[in-house]
């Protein structure tokens, strides 16, 4: 079972990315006999995310993915039913370039998740990290890589939304997904509680899909 697990570039002038943050981290678990997981970081640009993320999965040949971002606005981790049709740079990407709001594709306005967010959920909270079910995955790049995944792909992949951990301060991006939320603070949560939160999804991700025996 490989599982791949991608997360962002820090944004703007911020210095951290929490899904990058804890990307970096998953790089040195120990994980059970029988699991792989790779990583990949992709970078927050309407040209660049969606195909960093499609070379990801052409590139280590995946049997699951799970992608990650941050919502600025959220103090819980919130596993994403679904993704939207729908494209909008409310601030330029990290190459300056707007995108005025468009559709991503010809799809139908939503499309969902392939791996059920409520059993994810339940997994997040078995390691005493808050959690919930999103109906809302915005209109950036989180949602952009969301829908790429579910419209190019058939692979079981669902996107979570970790808040926006900084090691010191507040964000000063990353409200994208909920624009008109309060920035997070450090103090929500901890990146060790970020990871150990996606750590509980990748191995509930492989229970999942592991064959019954």
């Amino acid at each position: 079972m490989k599982i791949l697990v991608t997360g962002f570039e820090p944004f703007g002038q911020d210095t951290e990315n929490a899904s990058g943050a804890v990307v970096e981290r998953l790089r040195g678990f120990e994980w059970d006999p029988g699991l792989e997981v790779v990583t990949s970081i992709l970078p927050v640009t309407w040209s660049g995310s969606a195909p960093a993320l499609l070379r990801a999965i052409e590139t280590h040949r995946p049997n699951a993915v799970l992608a990650l971002g941050e919502a600025g606005g959220r103090a819980a981790v919130t596993p994403e039913r679904r993704a939207r049709n729908i494209g909008h740079g409310r601030i330029p990407d990290n190459d300056g370039a707007p995108r005025p709001a468009a559709p991503l594709d010809e799809g139908p306005e939503f499309l969902e998740s392939r791996i059920d967010p409520a059993s994810l959920v339940a997994a997040i909270r078995s390691v005493s990290v808050p959690a919930e079910v999103s109906d809302d995955a915005g209109a950036f790049l989180c949602n952009a890589v969301y829908r790429a995944l579910l419209h190019e792909t058939n692979l079981p992949g669902t996107f979570i939304h970790v808040p926006a951990v900084r090691s010191q301060g507040s964000a000063t991006v990353g409200r994208e997904t909920d624009p008109d939320a309060a920035s997070s603070s450090s103090t929500i949560l901890t990146i060790d509680q970020l990871t150990d939160a996606v750590a509980a999804s990748v191995k509930a991700v492989a229970e999942l899909l592991r064959p019954a025996v």
